[in-house]
């Protein structure tokens, strides 16, 4: 259920992010979700790819440098309170979220939220007791 996000540091200068992405549009590489958290001089780029591995090797390549993390990709109620109640439930059990992100791709009723938590096991059985949809890898691709 675990979810590969690719962390890539990036330099935060004109023409940059638009380097990365010719790099992945150029080597066939979907970026299903984005998210940048910057500084003056510089940003981690944190993002969901059709191809992780892929990305991760042509990135190196291309002199970026690149890490793999294990995320979930989550369903939350597209309305008022519904990310509110899941996030509830992980604080009830002692699991940590130290970052989300969100993306939207055809998902008609259901928000699409990207976590990372420092339990990732116990947010796994949390999200599910609760009933919540955790998408796997290719359906998140798939999108």
């Amino acid at each position: 259920m675990f979810i590969k996000q690719i962390s890539v540091f990036i330099e935060n200068t004109p023409g940059r992010l638009a380097d990365f992405t010719k790099v992945l549009a150029d080597n066939n590489i979907d970026l299903v979700s984005l998210s940048i958290a910057d500084t003056t001089h510089f940003g981690i780029l944190r993002g969901i790819v059709a191809d992780s591995d892929k990305a991760c090797k042509v990135l190196a390549e291309h002199g970026y440098t690149v890490k793999l993390t294990d995320v979930l990709a989550v369903c939350v109620p597209d309305r008022p309170g519904g990310l509110a109640a899941i996030l509830a439930k992980l604080a009830e059990k002692n699991v940590a979220l130290e970052y989300l992100y969100s993306f939207v791709r055809n998902t008609g009723d259901q928000a699409l939220i990207i976590m990372r938590v420092d339990k990732l096991e116990d947010a796994v059985s949390v999200l599910k007791e609760a009933g919540v949809k955790l998408l796997s890898q290719s359906e998140v691709s798939a999108l």
